[in-house]
């Protein structure tokens, strides 16, 4: 599935087409992806103009005085302007017709991606509940250790909770937790201050340069202009067990940690 910086990386290769693009029409090939698509979109969204791409955790929303839509990539959905001559592929879902002969064109293969609808002033239920962004000033060492006091979860498992911060997913949280140096099957509350000001600088770090490299390429993603992101080949943990720790040489481990596989160093992480 596509993590935070993926879906940044389509939110900034989308902004600059869509921001202040009138949508036309709404053209969908089947009625639902994940969920129903809602009747808002056929009905709002046609001569609509869009006023921003935002992100939320992993959502994309692009609003509109009338509503915002809200998209979810799922395991293996994109999102392409193209011109509207461009044919039709195998699970091309949706195509926004946009001003200027281009649509958007959300192409889904599993259908576990969504496109709902938010109206003006309200908070779709999806993005309620949802802690702060990790690039954010709120998000911060001092956030971490005070909401992990009397939790025994595993540290990891207590970082991928989107009440906690949104968008730190299996890659992220892995490579976080090994820059900072913590065994991610340690208790969240057994963490110290010290440890989660680290943790938290590692996130911010991590997520930073991957937006800047493109995202990681996951097997069904690739960003908007078609170009496959290029952090994997950074990656210093994940998806490595039993490999050498490229810091210390030591056989890296590997446990299933809240139904997700886990690849920590014994030695580098304690």
């Amino acid at each position: 599935m596509p993590e935070l910086p993926e879906v940044e990386t389509t939110r900034r290769g989308l902004a600059p087409h869509l921001e202040g693009v009138i949508v036309r029409a709404v053209l969908q090939r089947r009625d639902d992806l994940r969920w129903p698509i809602p009747d808002q979109i056929r009905a709002h969204l046609p001569g609509a103009r869009i006023e921003a791409v935002r992100r939320r955790a992993k959502y994309l929303l692009l609003d509109t005085l009338a509503g915002s839509a809200l998209l979810h990539l799922g395991m293996s959905g994109s999102l392409r302007v193209l011109p509207a001559a461009t044919p039709v592929k195998a699970h091309d879902h949706v195509d926004l017709a946009l001003d200027g002969g281009r649509v958007l064109r959300f192409n889904d293969p599993r259908r576990f991606g969504s496109l709902l609808w938010q109206a003006p002033g309200t908070t779709h239920p999806l993005l309620q509940g949802l802690g702060p962004e990790p690039l954010s000033e709120e998000f911060d060492g001092a956030w971490l250790f005070a909401r992990s006091r009397g939790r025994s979860a595993p540290v990891k498992s207590f970082l991928m909770d989107q009440r906690i911060v949104v968008g730190v997913g299996n890659i992220y949280a892995a490579e976080s937790l090994f820059r900072a140096r913590i065994h991610p099957l340690r208790a969240a509350g057994r963490v110290s201050r010290e440890r989660y000001e680290a943790l938290a600088m590692a996130v911010k770090d991590i997520l930073a340069h991957a937006i800047q490299r493109g995202g990681t390429t996951l097997r069904d993603f690739i960003s908007p202009d078609g170009v496959p992101g290029y952090f994997e080949q950074e990656l210093w943990v994940y998806g490595r067990g039993g490999l050498p720790c490229k810091r210390c040489a030591a056989a890296l481990k590997q446990a299933q940690v809240g139904q997700r596989t886990t690849v920590w160093c014994p030695h580098c992480q304690r």
